[in-house]
């Protein structure tokens, strides 16, 4: 009896010993891979909001039907041996010391069913051999059907049918601050996708090296890197509105810094046309040379505010001159489309063959006007512009007269006979002390500059533009003026009470 209450007793020591040893936090005895629970019972937010579950899928389902559309492109090219040192870069990698011939890639938007790919001019550049590949995974050489380096885009062509054609967009309907996605092959990683916002439009990046450059790119932060190059920007409809084309970089590693450069789809539907049907780009052009409208000029000209684009100079001969486009002209729209800064207008243009009718809405003397111009094809022999003054073709008595205008940061003085044949004008007078960060240096008067007309009067005299300034005191003046080598411009200067 006495060894049966022993017993007893022991075996409930031992399990209250062992039951404490159970719950504590030694870790003595490990429970089996069955009994382990990780992770909450449910998902914090167990069923989305209907909106977000939407918008969520809205990317998704972009995603999924775009990617198929959008090939890799991979070239043998002859590239030049130099590391681009400025801010902003093509996608086309870049390497010092390397052979000439090397392999670079980049993307392409397929958009016709029969073959046709969209890219960027700098990825088949110099190109001996280009490769497509799809997503999935099929591979195809490629012929170059066309380049436009003055676009920065191109068009190659696959034989193969039934390919899933991109739907191309209207990119002149976007609005800054939209959702878009950014699709294409970056850093050789094929078929990715990074999302963000329109971050600016109409932006001019100086990036292509002719003067004859379109620059109208679509700016986005949406992550794109080398390789992205040819790649499609979409909306969340999934329509392409533009061709990724440029990033800004930190000038060493050649990567994303937050925000990059597509090409807007509608130019770029238009240059695609003609390299298809013709292998080339027959481009119109209209022969002036403009500038954004700033607040001193169109206050000088009597506009309400600063809008459009100013008339700095005309080709001789060019489709403008023939149209009574005139020289200190305000272009206020272009058919239907209000242009409010110099490549809007290029952009526009660019997107029309030579020969094409456009309608100008110009301001000029207090009044709105229109003419209409036909676009005429680039002369390269007849392209150069019409200086801002004629020859000096006779003498003239000067006082040698210097004036300084103290509110203005600047003086003038007259300008000898030896002058006149220097700069090869007829009159003027010679800017000169120019005040750094004054409202003469604002406008962009430098020491140099000869002024030949103020308030579309002809300056002979110091004398003559203090005048001017006097009666316009509380207003601005529009000023033609001109440097030693022969670039003239038209400038608006605010006169202080």
């Amino acid at each position: 009896m006495r060894k049966s209450v022993l017993g007893t007793i022991s075996l409930i020591i031992i399990g209250v010993v062992f039951g404490a040893v159970l719950v504590s936090g030694f870790g003595w005895v490990r429970p089996g891979l069955a009994n382990i629970h990780i992770g909450a019972d449910h998902p914090p937010v167990q069923q989305l909001d209907e909106n977000a579950a939407a918008f969520n899928n809205a990317f998704v389902r972009v995603a999924e039907n775009v990617t198929p559309s959008i090939v890799q492109i991979t070239v043998v090219a002859s590239v030049k041996n130099k590391l681009p040192d400025d801010q902003f870069h093509f996608f086309f990698p870049f390497k010092e010391d390397v052979p000439r011939e090397q392999q670079g890639g980049g993307s392409g938007i397929i958009i016709s069913k029969d073959g046709y790919i969209l890219t960027n001019n700098h990825v088949v550049e110099d190109a001996k051999s280009v490769t497509v590949s799809f997503h999935d995974k099929r591979e195809f050489d490629a012929a170059v059907v066309g380049t436009d380096p003055l676009t920065d885009l191109a068009v190659i062509k696959i034989d193969a049918e039934n390919l899933p054609a991109a739907y191309l967009g209207d990119s002149d309907k976007i609005k800054v601050g939209q959702w878009v996605m950014a699709i294409g092959n970056p850093l050789s990683l094929a078929s990715t996708v990074t999302a963000g916002i329109i971050s600016a439009t109409s932006r001019n990046i100086n990036i292509i090296e002719d003067r004859y450059g379109v620059e109208n790119f679509i700016q986005t932060d949406a992550a794109i890197n080398p390789g992205n190059s040819g790649g499609a920007l979409v909306d969340l409809n999934g329509a392409v509105i533009g061709v990724n084309s440029a990033i800004a970089t930190d000038g060493m590693t050649q990567r994303y810094i937050g925000y990059g450069f597509a090409i807007p789809i509608n130019l770029a539907k238009s240059v695609a046309n003609d390299l298809i049907a013709n292998g080339k780009v027959s481009r119109g052009y209209i022969g002036v040379s403009i500038s954004e409208v700033d607040a001193a000029v169109a206050k000088a000209i009597g506009m309400k505010e600063p809008k459009g684009v100013l008339v700095q100079e005309l080709v001789k001969g060019g489709a403008a001159e023939k149209a009574d486009i005139q020289k200190g002209d305000v272009i206020l729209k272009i058919d239907e489309k209000e242009v409010n800064q110099a490549n809007e207008l290029q952009s526009y243009i660019a997107s029309k063959r030579a020969g094409s009718d456009v309608r100008l809405t110009i301001f000029r003397d207090g009044k709105e006007i229109e003419r209409y111009v036909t676009l005429k094809a680039r002369d390269d022999d007849a392209t150069s512009a019409v200086k801002a003054s004629e020859k000096n073709k006779k003498g003239r008595s000067v006082d040698n007269l210097t004036i300084s205008f103290n509110e203005l940061g600047m003086s003038v003085r007259d300008m000898s006979e030896e002058e006149l044949k220097e700069y090869d004008v007829e009159n003027g007078v010679i800017v000169k002390d120019v005040k750094q960060f004054g409202k003469a240096f604002n406008q962009g008067l430098r020491d140099g500059i000869v002024i030949v007309s103020a308030d579309r009067k002809k300056i002979e005299s110091a004398k003559d533009l203090e005048i001017i300034i006097e009666k316009k005191k509380g207003g601005a003046v529009l000023l033609q003026v001109i440097d030693k080598d022969g670039n003239a411009r038209i400038a608006g200067l605010e006169i202080p009470k």
